[in-house]
């Protein structure tokens, strides 16, 4: 109950602080800064290098890329029939095909599991960010049109990521170094991911003009919440998978839109209404639908 009320009042405060103007117009990019570079580099340094590999471990690895295919299909055909412009395409990809595995995705898999499940939550993580600083971006360019796409820009973008270097980093360095002594200092970082990511969110959340974007909004949301974890249900169902790995994926599937990549979409102009839109709203309907994904893993029986 206590990571209920967290999360509750995380969002809350952060709605309040906005509405008050207390902070800064762009606070939240301070405190996304932290997370980015510190916060979730330090998770990565936690959990990762005590990880048992397994084969079961390709699963939370491809789910998020299936995803991102998936949805690019969707919005493909949804695009053809109601012939809306190449923006709003690229910007509904963006924001149906990601899920936010961490911002959100950690706080609930705490609430819901346990924290030590983040250990299979960080690789859905890595991989989410890896397809928005890659196919993500390639996509928003092309959308756009703003910028000529080479090959150097999107091998930058990936390189420089800061959680993507962390992850390698904490999968290389312990098989040299004894880290031991700093677990304390990476427990400590690793622990404000939750409150700062859903405060921040809280400072973004804005939900005016939605009624004239309603059917993109609920086509987005549609694949988002439901029909993208029930893809990954059905595939693990398929395969004979069991066990946490397959619900921890799942559940991370079932995450609303990866906040990065509603800024890339306002960044190259992508319809950036409509994007913040699905954002925010999916912020909200997920803790309804992850919820009651959460009864399906738990109680259906199914694994």
């Amino acid at each position: 109950m206590a990571n209920f009320i967290l999360i509750g009042l995380c969002i809350l405060a952060g709605i309040l602080f906005r509405k008050s103007k207390t902070l800064p117009k762009d606070a939240h990019k301070g405190i996304n800064a932290w997370i980015i570079y510190i916060a979730l580099p330090a998770v990565s340094f936690k959990y990762l290098p005590h990880i048992i590999w397994t084969k079961d471990l390709l699963f939370p690895v491809l789910a998020p890329i299936f995803i991102w295919l998936l949805g690019w299909l969707f919005v493909t055909v949804y695009s053809g029939f109601n012939k809306i412009s190449h923006a709003t395409s690229g910007g509904l990809k963006l924001v149906s095909s990601l899920s936010n595995t961490s911002f959100i995705g950690f706080p609930l898999i705490i609430a819901y599991f346990s924290e030590k499940e983040l250990a299979i939550a960080i690789i859905c993580d890595q991989i989410t960010f890896t397809l928005l600083s890659t196919i993500g971006i390639i996509v928003a360019i092309r959308s756009s049109q703003q910028q000529k796409l080479t090959a150097k820009m999107v091998f930058k973008k990936v390189l420089t990521f800061p959680p993507l270097i962390g992850c390698i980093l904490a999968l290389i360095l312990p098989h040299y170094l004894d880290l031991s002594s700093f677990d304390v200092l990476f427990d400590k970082l690793a622990g404000t991911v939750g409150p700062l990511a859903l405060f921040s969110i809280g400072l973004q959340l804005r939900f005016g003009g939605w009624f004239g974007e309603i059917r993109h909004i609920s086509f987005a949301l549609l694949y988002k919440l439901i029909l993208a974890p029930l893809s990954i249900l059905i595939i693990a169902l398929f395969l004979g998978m069991n066990g946490m790995i397959a619900k921890i994926t799942i559940f991370e599937m079932a995450m609303p839109t990866l906040l990065t990549a509603g800024v890339v979409a306002d960044q190259y102009n992508l319809n950036p209404k409509l994007s913040n839109l699905v954002v925010g709203i999916g912020i909200l309907l997920s803790f309804i639908t992850t919820g009651l994904w959460w009864l399906v893993l738990t109680y259906a029986g199914l694994f």
